[in-house]
């Protein structure tokens, strides 16, 4: 077999011959092509085309490949829950040099099994979980998108080889053994994606490569906000009790969460100077066994808006503030109490500041209780 080499402008991709790449991967040949980080082969996600693959790769049949996809909306498809720190990681790092493993518990297995042929489904999945990659090239996501199967795309070498980074690197181990080469020249990176497997615990590189641990670390962290007006009674309790129930969800300690990557906090729509938490929002929380003697107080801003993922404001005129702030940011800012508002303690004894608490830990645990971890 002779490899046809198709070459490519990056700039100005040639539709109709990616086209004719896509219907051969299609019909079951292996099409090598460019992305960001080295050059991929394209097959579909078939047993006969996977065998083929494994030929060529040397590769251990029971070694599973990762799907590509073009666009990172597709995920939703082969992974129907996906948690928290995994949507913030796919906002923020696809497109992009990075291959996330999602771990699927047990009915959204079987989910899958039921929506998918069953060839595509026992070439995908591995011990309920599946490798998925959005590659941030132009000819990678109109090769993949102009599919009409999933496709699989392991780096463009024989196994235990370097990746190939260029056309010339992928001629070199495979001419003469697929189908097709769509040279685009050199890769961005040169370099691997980086594998995470990411979970309830956290995050784990299983190979590292563009990202660091801290940059992924980064991308994935899952920012609360509660607001109230001073921010010395209603928001920092919610603080405190939302930490709690939180790390209950995720079975680990209240002071380990930072390190799991969720980082919950507070601010008034009124600038207090740097206040602590009032004596009766201390006394309330610590007979709830929490501690937010620590608190102290600051100002609401657009900038602390922006940067949360979820806001959770304790009444309408604090939503208000929200929005008014910043516009863009007002659809991720809630009512924590849904369509109730929490009145504000202060000043007005323990029994009522008591009954605050009490207002705020039943809104906490079933916002908790919405959360996908």
């Amino acid at each position: 077999m002779q490899t046809e080499v198709v070459k490519l402008d990056a700039h100005k991709a040639n539709i109709a011959k990616i086209k004719e790449a896509a219907a051969l991967v299609d019909a079951g040949g292996l099409v090598a092509f460019p992305t960001e980080s080295v050059y991929g082969i394209a097959c579909r996600a078939e047993t006969t085309s996977l065998i083929k693959l494994n030929n060529l790769k040397g590769r251990d049949p029971d070694k599973y490949y990762t799907l590509h996809i073009s666009q990172k909306s597709e995920a939703k498809k082969y992974v129907p829950t996906v948690g928290l720190k995994a949507e913030k990681l796919i906002s923020n790092a696809w497109p992009g040099p990075l291959t996330i493993v999602f771990e699927l518990d047990d009915h959204d297995i079987d989910k899958q099994q039921i929506s998918l042929k069953r060839g595509v489904f026992e070439s995908l999945y591995k011990d309920n979980s599946i490798g998925i990659r959005c590659p941030d090239n132009p000819i990678a996501s109109i090769l993949l998108r102009l599919t009409h199967n999933p496709v699989v795309a392991p780096s463009a070498n024989v196994t235990g080889q370097l990746p190939a980074a260029d056309a010339e690197e992928v001629l070199a181990q495979l001419s003469g053994q697929i189908d097709l080469l769509l040279d685009a020249g050199p890769c961005k990176y040169k370099k691997s994606s980086t594998v995470v497997k990411i979970g309830k615990k956290g995050l784990e590189i299983l190979r590292p490569g563009v990202y660091s641990q801290a940059e992924l670390e980064a991308m994935s962290e899952v920012k609360f906000l509660f607001v109230c007006t001073g921010n010395t009674c209603r928001s920092p309790m919610a603080v405190g009790i939302f930490r709690k129930y939180l790390a209950e969800k995720l079975q680990c300690e209240v002071d380990h969460l930072d390190k799991m990557g969720y980082k919950i906090s507070s601010a008034g729509i009124m600038d207090m100077a740097s206040s602590p938490a009032s004596a009766e929002a201390i006394a309330a929380c610590a007979a709830k066994g929490i501690d937010i003697k620590a608190h102290r107080s600051r100002a609401l801003s657009r900038e602390l808006i922006e940067e949360n993922d979820f806001i959770f404001a304790m009444s309408r005129i604090h939503r208000e503030r929200v929005a008014a702030l910043s516009h863009e940011a007002a659809n991720k800012c809630v009512l924590l109490a849904e369509d109730k508002d929490i009145p504000d303690p202060i000043g007005q004894g323990q029994q009522v500041s008591n009954n605050c608490a009490g207002f705020i830990e039943e809104a906490v645990k079933k916002r908790i209780g919405e959360l996908v971890i």
